[in-house]
């Protein structure tokens, strides 16, 4: 049997693990061992896995329920599909550098975490590479409960115990205005959540802000924004960041909870494809912790 070995991505957060298939792992092998790995190191990196997009939906079930942001959209006897961050086309093509599907692609360049707008946020993004570039193309990810334990008392107290409003739309609208107003982007109310989110295992708490987020309890917009931008600035510094340069099977795990992500620019007439699965939260993951009033 092989051992499961892990290194530091960074000082701060983050293993590559190596010694474990995840096409094999099940609720009774290994689950709980990646498990522990994911509450204590916030993100995980798996190299040269082969997994298949039915083995990519199982494991996302283990952590929780797969988001489904399409169900209202889809017809009757469809079945769910793995969703693709991709500018390939159904004919093969790659999209033009303005086209909305690119811009929507050029959004996930903004730091973000997934589905802050939704009623029930995501845990986790369990993201593969099957088709990728050249040059470009990375996926950075930052800590920001390494940021929150070296953030300055004065910058805390501004956002602790405050609520943070997040919206879909939002974060479009820093792309372009006509993405905005797409109905994909507003089938949701806005969404408040507080803006520390405590790890119920071990307790280590996290900001929890995104590029979908446009309002803190007791501050205009103005002065919101201005917060919101600091905030995000400081969770983003060199030390508290990774960047990972794809190579088809590998695999990114990160807690959503505790850690934001971006893609990276690439030339948009190369393919690049990405299988991501979001499994959302559930009780046992600190939602409760963190909701407030709507």
């Amino acid at each position: 049997m092989t051992t499961i070995q892990t290194k530091p991505l960074t000082p701060h957060f983050g293993v590559e693990v190596s010694g474990m298939a995840l096409s094999d792992v099940s609720a009774g092998q290994n689950f709980a061992e990646l498990r522990a790995l994911f509450e204590e190191h916030s993100a995980l990196l798996f190299r040269a896995q082969d997994i298949s997009n039915a083995e990519h939906m199982a494991l996302a079930q283990l952590f929780g329920p797969i988001e489904d942001r399409k169900a209202d959209e889809r017809k009757p006897g469809e079945k769910f599909e793995v969703p693709e961050v991709s500018n390939v086309q159904k004919d093969g093509s790659t999209s033009g550098e303005m086209d909305l599907h690119t811009l929507n692609l050029k959004s996930n360049f903004l730091w973000h975490s997934d589905s802050t707008f939704l009623p029930t946020p995501a845990l986790t993004n369990i993201l593969i590479g099957r088709v990728v570039t050249t040059e470009g193309g990375a996926t950075e990810l930052a800590s920001t409960r390494a940021a929150w334990a070296a953030m300055p008392e004065a910058l805390k107290a501004k956002i602790r115990g405050r609520g943070i409003w997040h919206r879909y739309s939002h974060s479009r609208r820093k792309i372009s205005p006509e993405l905005a107003e797409l109905p994909m982007f507003n089938k949701w109310p806005d969404q408040h959540w507080n803006a520390v989110w405590p790890n119920p295992v071990n307790g280590r708490e996290a900001l929890y802000i995104a590029s979908h987020a446009f309002k803190v309890d007791g501050y205009d917009e103005t002065e919101s924004q201005a917060l919101l931008d600091e905030l995000m600035a400081y969770c983003t510094q060199p030390e508290f960041t990774y960047s990972h340069q794809w190579a088809v099977g590998d695999v990114l795990i990160w807690d959503q909870r505790a850690v934001l992500h971006r893609g990276t620019p690439w030339p948009y007439e190369q393919p690049r494809t990405l299988s991501s699965i979001c499994a959302s939260v559930t009780q046992d993951d600190g939602i409760g912790s963190i909701r407030m009033p709507a």
